[in-house]
C-alpha cells in the first residue's frame, strides 16, 4: 500500500502595492516593484497582481486613494488573495486601517525583509540582530495588535484593561530591547576579540548589493562552502576565511548584501557585522551586470560604505554575472533615444567604469568566466597591501624588485593585466 506522502506547504498569494510620487516616477516605481517581487518569492509568497497609483504623497489615512482601495479590495474578493504586500513603510494607523478594510494579511517592505532576515537567521549573533530589529518594528506599532478588543461590545472595564495591557506589553518590550542591546553588545566584544586573535594578516571584504553572488565568489577563491543560492539575503552571518594566493596569505570575508530601502532598525541592529568592512584593508565591490538597475545598486552600497566611513579604501570592482547579460543592438533606422539593453558589453568595459580609479574586472562567477584573471588581479592588490605592512617580505621570482611601482608593473606585464 502506497504511504501518504507529507503535504507541501502552500505558498500565499500577494498583491503588491506601489505608489508613483514626485520623487518617485514610474520607470523607478517598476524597478521597486520588480525588487519587492523577489523579496515576497523570497520570502515564500507568490506575486499574482501590481497596483500603483499616482499621487503627490501617500494617503494618511490608507496609503492609496479610496478609489484605488476598493479596486484593490474587489480584486481581493474576487481572488483567493493571502497577504497585500505594500511597496513603502506603512504607519501603524495606516496599517490597522488598511487591514480592516481588506481583511486579510498586510505587510509593509519592512516587515516583508524582517521576515526573510528571521527565516535565514543561523547564528546566535544574527538571531539576536533580527530579534532586536523585530522588536523596535513592532513596539510603535503595539496598538495594531488590540483591535480585537474594538470588536467587542462595550461596557464597564472593557476599555481600561485593552489600554493598561498595551502598557504592560510595551514595558516588556522596552525590557526586551534592553536586553537584547546588551547581548549584542557581549557579542561584539568577542568577535572584535576574534579579529584581533587572527593576527596581522591583510583583510579583504566582499561587498555589494544583495543576490551579486558574493558567496559564489567567495567559494571559488577560498575553496569554501559558504552558503549561496539565487535569492535575496542568502547570507547574513559574516564569513571570514584564510586564502592563500601566489604564497601571500589573507583574509577573506563574506559580508550581508545592501538592499535599497533597507529597514532602519535592520540598518542600526546590523551595524556591528559591518566591522569586517570598516576593518578591512582591500574591499571587493561586486555588481550583477546582467541586472537592468546595476548602476542604482553601485550607488545604494557606495551610500552605506560612506554611512560607515568605508567609501575611501582601495576598493576592486567586480561585474559578475556576464553570462546573464543581455544586448540588443540598435538598428541604424531605430531613431529612438539609446537605451541601456543597446548597450554592449564590450561597450560597458570601456565605460567610465572600466576606466574609473578602482580597478575592475568582468567575470562569471558560476560559468567560471575570466576567475583566473580575478585571481590575479586580487593577488596584485592583495600583494600591495602585504609590501605594505611587511615591506621586506615577497615571493621569490620578485624579490630583486625594491621599488613597488616597478614590481607592480612587472607583475601586470607578466598575467596581461
Amino acid at each position: 500500500m502506497k504511504q501518504d506522502q507529507p503535504k507541501r506547504k502552500e505558498q500565499e498569494r500577494a498583491v503588491l502595492v506601489g505608489l508613483i510620487t514626485r520623487s518617485q516616477n514610474e520607470q523607478l516605481l517598476i524597478e521597486y516593484l520588480d525588487e519587492l517581487a523577489f523579496l515576497a518569492e523570497t520570502a515564500g509568497a507568490v506575486p499574482i497582481k501590481r497596483f500603483t497609483q499616482k499621487l503627490d504623497h501617500p494617503d494618511s489615512r490608507s496609503f492609496v486613494g479610496s478609489g484605488k482601495l476598493q479596486e484593490i479590495i474587489d480584486f481581493i474578493e474576487s481572488t483567493e488573495i493571502d497577504v497585500l504586500i505594500f511597496d513603502d513603510e506603512l504607519s501603524p494607523s495606516q496599517l490597522r486601517n488598511l487591514e480592516k478594510a481588506v481583511k486579510i494579511k498586510v505587510l509593509d517592505r519592512n516587515s516583508l525583509i524582517l521576515d526573510i532576515f528571521a527565516s535565514r537567521a543561523r547564528t546566535s549573533h544574527a538571531k539576536t540582530q533580527v530579534e532586536l530589529a523585530q522588536y523596535q518594528y513592532i513596539l510603535p506599532r503595539l496598538t495594531r495588535m488590540w483591535t480585537h478588543l474594538e470588536r467587542q461590545k462595550g461596557g464597564i472595564g472593557m476599555r481600561g484593561p485593552g489600554e493598561s495591557q498595551i502598557e504592560t506589553d510595551r514595558r516588556i518590550i522596552q525590557d526586551k530591547i534592553a536586553l537584547l542591546k546588551e547581548k549584542l553588545r557581549h557579542i561584539d566584544k568577542q568577535m572584535a576579540t576574534q579579529r584581533k586573535n587572527r593576527g596581522e594578516l591583510v583583510r579583504v571584504a566582499l561587498v555589494g548589493y544583495t543576490n551579486v553572488g558574493k558567496s559564489t565568489i567567495m567559494n571559488l577563491i577560498s575553496k569554501s562552502e559558504v552558503f549561496a543560492e539565487n535569492k535575496l539575503f542568502a547570507t547574513l552571518d559574516t564569513t571570514v576565511r584564510k586564502v592563500v594566493l601566489d604564497q601571500i596569505p589573507f583574509l577573506l570575508s563574506d559580508t550581508v548584501g545592501f538592499i535599497r530601502k533597507l529597514p532602519t532598525q535592520l540598518i542600526e541592529s546590523f551595524k556591528s557585522t559591518l566591522d569586517e568592512v570598516r576593518e578591512a584593508d582591500l574591499l571587493v565591490h561586486v555588481v550583477d551586470i546582467s541586472h537592468a538597475s546595476f548602476e542604482d545598486h553601485i550607488r545604494a552600497v557606495n551610500e552605506t560604505l560612506k554611512d560607515i566611513g568605508c567609501l575611501d579604501k582601495p576598493t576592486v570592482m567586480v561585474f559578475n554575472k556576464i553570462d546573464a547579460f543581455r544586448y540588443t543592438p540598435k538598428e541604424d533606422s531605430d531613431l529612438s533615444p539609446m537605451s541601456r539593453e543597446n548597450i554592449s558589453l564590450d561597450e560597458w568595459k570601456r565605460s567610465w567604469m572600466a576606466r574609473h580609479n578602482d580597478p575592475a574586472i568582468f567575470i562569471s562567477a558560476t560559468a567560471k568566466e575570466n576567475i583566473e584573471a580575478f585571481r590575479k588581479l586580487l593577488t596584485a592588490e592583495v600583494r600591495r597591501m602585504h609590501m605594505i605592512r611587511y615591506p621586506n617580505y615577497m615571493p621569490g621570482h620578485l624579490q630583486h624588485y625594491t621599488d613597488y611601482e616597478e614590481m607592480a608593473k612587472k607583475f601586470s606585464d607578466e598575467n596581461n593585466l
